[in-house]
This record gives structure tokens, sequence and C-alpha cells, in this order.
């Protein structure tokens, strides 16, 4: 292993006990996964049957776009876990990482009519960013990856109907960011709701924030520094993903 895969998966283990100190968590289930540098396609990902708060740096798994183990791990892998991330991780040259949860607020605007709403400062901030993907049942099948694929289009956030959210970026910190607005707006909508009907926000106002938003902006950092925070809080609590 060289060193730039060794601060990858570092980090990568870090962004894991940091979801669970949000409690972006689903028992064992649910995956954030990195592509690794090199000439082929091959990402590390969370050994099934691990909670989040037992991902280590060495304990990832590191697999192919068939879900193959490459490395001389002894975790199994979740089929769940390869098919949504190999088919983007194929597909989309820019997403290195991509992250897939199940909160509830998040699963619940995934089963609205409506899905994600320009009501809120944080959805207005995601103008014209968000995919959808109807659902087709447990993604154990690869040919749903294809249709996935094509549903995402050049957006990089994506709500998948009736499941979940999804965000992918060319850095863990970019992919984290943007998926941490979305369940934010997620959030704030399912709040909103309990007070009646929503104050939507005008289109011109929401483009102008999605504009003017810097936590996606690689000048200021692309989401590293609130990553960066957030990782300092996680190694208080146990700062053993690093070994």
């Amino acid at each position: 292993m060289n060193e730039i895969e060794r601060a990858l998966r570092v980090q990568l283990a870090g962004t894991y006990r940091v979801f669970a100190m949000l409690g972006w968590t689903e028992l064992i289930y649910n995956h954030i996964t990195l592509r690794v540098p090199g000439p082929q396609t091959h990402f590390l990902i969370n050994p099934f049957g691990l909670h989040y708060t037992e991902v280590t740096a060495s304990n990832l798994v590191k697999i192919d776009l068939h879900g193959n183990v490459v490395d001389e791990s002894a975790g199994r892998v979740n089929p769940a876990g390869f098919v949504v991330h190999a088919a983007i991780h194929r597909a989309v040259p820019d997403a290195h990482c991509v992250m897939h949860t199940h909160t509830t607020a998040g699963l619940a605007v995934a089963c609205s009519e409506a899905g994600l709403e320009n009501s809120n400062f944080y959805s207005a901030q995601l103008d014209g960013m968000v995919a959808y993907h109807d659902f087709e049942g447990i993604t154990v099948h690869e040919d749903e990856g294809p249709r996935l694929v094509a549903n995402l289009g050049r957006k990089r956030l994506m709500i998948l109907r009736n499941h979940g959210l999804l965000a992918a970026g060319s850095t863990i910190a970019l992919a984290f960011a943007r998926l941490w607005t979305l369940n934010r707006a997620c959030e704030i909508q399912l709040a909103t709701a309990a007070l009646g009907r929503s104050r939507q926000v005008p289109p011109e106002v929401a483009a102008r924030c999605t504009r003017d938003a810097l936590q996606f902006d690689p000048a200021y950092g692309a989401g590293q520094d609130v990553l960066d925070a957030l990782l300092r809080q996680a190694d208080k609590i146990d700062s053993s993903y690093k070994e």
C-alpha cells in the first residue's frame, strides 16, 4: 500500500466515523466508496457486517467494478453496495467518491410525491443540482446501473425515490458538502411540513443562491475545511479509525 492510498483510507474511515457521529447510519448498511488512484477502477468500501464506528483504515475492502476483492482483505462486501456505486464509478469520471444514506429526513422526502421542495435556505443552494431515480427494488441487479447513471446525467446529487439520498464528488469533502446540504434541506422540509404549507423560494432567488453558495467551490475548500473540523471531533471521540 502506497502513502497516497494509506492517506485516503484514513480519511475515508474517518468519514465513516463522522457519519456515525451525525447519526447517518443504518445499522450495518449503506456505504461510502472512494476510488483508489491507478489505471484500474478499484474502490474502497466498508466491510459488510461492521458498524460505521468499527470501520478502520486497514479493514476497508478494496474491490473492482464487479465486486471482486482485489487486496488481501478478509472482509465481505454487501452486493447492494457495489451495484449502485460501481455503476457511478464506472461511468462518471469525476465521481471518485460516492455516498448513499437512508436518513429519516432524506428518505421521507424521497417517499414524498413532490420530492425536494424549493422552500428553504439549503434547498435554495441546490437549484438544478438534484436528479431523481425511480425505485426499482433492492439494488442488487446490475442492469439497474445504466438507468441510474442516465438519470444522474451531469448532476452529482440524486434522490432515489422511496429509497434515500446519494451524492458524488471528485473528493470525499466535496461529496460530503453536497450530501450534507441536501440532507439539511430535507430536514428543514420535514420540519416545515408539520406547520402546514411551505413558502416557496422564487426561482430567480434560488438560482442566485446556488451561484453564491461557496461550500462547493474549490476556491473555498469545496468542503475540506468542514470535513477536517468534523474529523477533529471524531478524533476526540475515538481515533482508532486511523489504525
